[in-house]
């Protein structure tokens, strides 16, 4: 097939990504793919941005919501049947390239099914093996084609391991923009803008939001309504029923729910309280200073632990090697201690300083390039070499 013809021709990529935060990576990059490389066709699973972008969903992506390994448990006959039908795609209709974006647990055995049939993989944003489950590199090394690095650091660990990769840039340092300013944001929900706003980002899964909302509420409710504003923060990936009724009986009137506009909410507020995840890259590349807190089963934190290969859980304070950001992980997570880290950061002036300024190298680290401008050149060239 001449060079003319073999651009002319339809291509088609899986994709599959499985939280919110993997739905607005991979929104850019698609967007940029299509603008690069025409006649591509999107097929597997994604959200609703990415939809917009053409992919064509295999399932309801709001069921890929799932982390912990007894959550993951109640959930195993349906993660079969989804592998089953990936299986049956790749061998019915075998697809020119496939796009793997974050989910480990999954991605990874997606990756081998993949392999397995012949299909190209590029892994973006690939497992963080040198957090915990080390053996992940290994799995790459067998069954990806090229690894896109959304950190510095990962290619020199994968260059280590000879493993095909790319350093292509944070997503966040594209995504993060503001819309309105405090005066806008403020008319827009309601706020009093003569207050301070407390923030709290409870989580984009279900299972984080029924954990994390009753420990914040009972927190929330620790601060002088007349001096602060309480917002929290609705993922549009969580279920809203669920969201509602893990804030039971709360007078609703204390708090502020903020449905959209997380950036701004982030930029806004004095200090944050938020569930360990991409959120707090994204509030940390604003500068904002935040606890960091994390919960889980206690089963699902007991297996866990045995695998982690770190002493710090946030993302800024692994990219920055200190920890900035207070950390309350498991059974250090109280109302009380959500109340009393968060008063430090309001009160103390020079720690506040500290802090913020520190955030502030984040923008330098992870700034330098752009996935949606280093992506599209990769999968020209696995296309033209595997299709």
């Amino acid at each position: 097939m001449n060079e003319k013809k073999k651009q002319e021709r339809e291509y088609t990529i899986f994709w599959l990504v499985g939280e919110s935060s993997g739905d607005l990576h991979a929104e850019l990059v698609m967007k940029s793919l299509n603008k690069a490389i025409p006649n591509l066709n999107h097929v597997g699973i994604g959200g609703p941005k990415m939809q917009k972008q053409g992919l064509i969903p295999l399932f309801p992506f709001q069921r890929f919501a799932v982390m912990g390994f007894v959550e993951v448990l109640s959930h195993i006959l349906f993660f079969m049947r989804v592998q089953s039908r990936i299986r049956k795609l790749f061998a019915r209709s075998k697809p020119d390239l496939a796009i793997l974006v974050d989910y480990p647990g999954l991605n990874l055995r997606i990756a081998k099914m993949a392999d397995e049939y012949r299909v190209a993989v590029l892994y973006f944003i690939c497992p963080q093996f040198w957090a915990w489950k080390h053996e992940r590199v290994y799995k790459l090394k067998d069954s990806t084609n090229h690894v896109a690095c959304i950190l510095p650091f990962e290619k020199e660990m994968l260059d280590i391991h000879n493993i095909t990769c790319s350093y292509v840039g944070h997503p966040i340092a594209e995504e993060v923009s503001l819309e309105l300013d405090r005066s806008a944001f403020a008319k827009f929900y309601k706020l009093d803008p003569g207050k301070k706003w407390l923030g709290f980002f409870p989580g984009s899964r279900n299972t984080e939001i029924q954990t994390m909302i009753p420990i914040f509420l009972k927190a929330a409710e620790k601060w002088d309504k007349n001096k602060y504003e309480i917002l929290f923060s609705k993922s549009r990936g969580v279920n809203h029923n669920i969201y509602m009724d893990s804030l039971g009986s709360t007078d609703r009137k204390s708090i502020k729910l903020i449905d959209g506009y997380n950036y701004e909410m982030m930029k806004y507020c004095e200090a944050l309280v938020c569930t360990s995840g991409t959120v707090t890259l994204e509030a940390a590349f604003i500068g904002t200073p935040m606890v960091i807190c994390y919960k889980a089963s206690a089963i699902s934190y007991s297996i866990g632990k045995r695998f982690v290969r770190i002493k710090r859980i946030g993302l800024p304070n692994i990219i920055l090697n200190q920890n900035l950001c207070p950390e309350l992980v498991q059974d250090d997570l109280s109302p009380e201690a959500v109340f009393t880290h968060v008063e430090q950061i309001l009160n103390d002036a020079v720690y506040n300083n500290y802090i913020r300024l520190e955030l502030q190298k984040l923008i330098a680290l992870l700034s330098d390039k752009k996935p949606s401008e280093e992506i599209p050149p990769i999968v020209k060239e696995l296309l033209r070499t595997y299709a």
